[in-house]
């Protein structure tokens, strides 16, 4: 019998939605567990979460990422962000940077310096990449003067959910690069990793909605001056579905979701969450408590 009036969809391929549960394993070893558990939330693309106006594009993407490191719990890592089009000099080379300390979290105490006197040293040191918006999302440059260079374009700025999405996959994939261990399927992993990474920190809402996005400027037609809202490494099925995982972990209603999510993704947001409370029952690694 064929089954072709079979109401049971399979969601995704069964090696994908497997690759991300054990991402969020990974996550939940390399990154502190109870970082999520207790502080991390559900960041919502709206003025309540993202308060303030400013009137020039520098002012308003250092207020944007300055909120989305403060919920990614790394607003004490020491960090300088780039205007791409205003920039006149070539960025110096790559310098390494010691943080030491706690990596996330409210009472993260880490600190520049070579020693520290509780915890390890963590060498952060991402290459430049000459990819458009970015560094591929690899947007962060060590500097001689001791704090991570962040680039964006001030076009991002016309995408809201997008340009979140890209400083929180920006500060995700240098989270992942700190990791002792590689993520599951390898280095060659790291990009998409540090998607779910970054939906695992809270902003899976704006990874969903941004997953396809528009090409920001230009005339529409020419194509000159344009550059896409974010690099894009998970489709929109995939984001949702590790935003499914997380919701689920941190048992948050669907309702408080499917609110802010893009219309065709509603629909596909609920039935990943059902597929995640059946799977994530035999997962020991994924629990939260005991």
């Amino acid at each position: 019998m064929l089954n072709l009036f079979s109401r049971n969809k399979q969601l995704l391929d069964e090696d994908i939605i497997e690759w991300i549960f054990n991402c969020y394993a990974w996550a939940f070893e390399q990154f502190d567990k109870d970082v999520f558990a207790n502080e991390t939330v559900l960041v919502v693309p709206d003025n309540q979460h993202f308060p303030g106006k400013e009137t020039t594009a520098e002012g308003m993407a250092s207020l944007i990422f300055d909120q989305v490191k403060e919920y990614a719990g790394m607003s004490h890592w020491p960090t300088r962000l780039y205007n791409m089009e205003n920039r006149e000099r070539p960025i110096p080379p790559n310098q390494p940077i010691t943080i030491s300390g706690a990596l996330r979290g409210k009472n993260a105490p880490a600190k520049l310096g070579q020693t520290a006197a509780q915890g390890e040293d963590i060498q952060l040191a991402m290459p430049v990449s000459s990819m458009p918006v970015s560094s591929m999302p690899m947007s962060s440059i060590p500097q001689p003067d001791d704090k991570i260079a962040f680039t964006y374009h001030a076009q991002q700025l016309k995408s809201p959910e997008g340009i979140i999405a890209h400083f929180a996959h920006n500060l995700s994939h240098q989270l992942a690069g700190t990791a002792k261990a590689l993520p599951p399927g390898g280095p060659d992993y790291l990009p998409m990793a540090g998607e779910v990474t970054g939906i695992f920190m809270g902003f899976g809402i704006m990874f969903a909605n941004s997953a396809i996005v528009p090409r920001a400027g230009g005339c529409g037609g020419c194509g000159g001056g344009q550059s896409p809202a974010r690099q894009v490494f998970l489709n929109e099925e995939e984001a949702t579905y590790a935003l499914a995982v997380f919701c689920h972990l941190k048992s948050i209603e669907s309702s408080k979701v499917t609110k802010h999510l893009k219309k065709h993704l509603r629909g596909f947001f609920k039935a990943a969450l059902k597929d995640c409370k059946h799977r994530l029952q035999g997962r020991s690694d994924l629990k939260l408590l005991g």
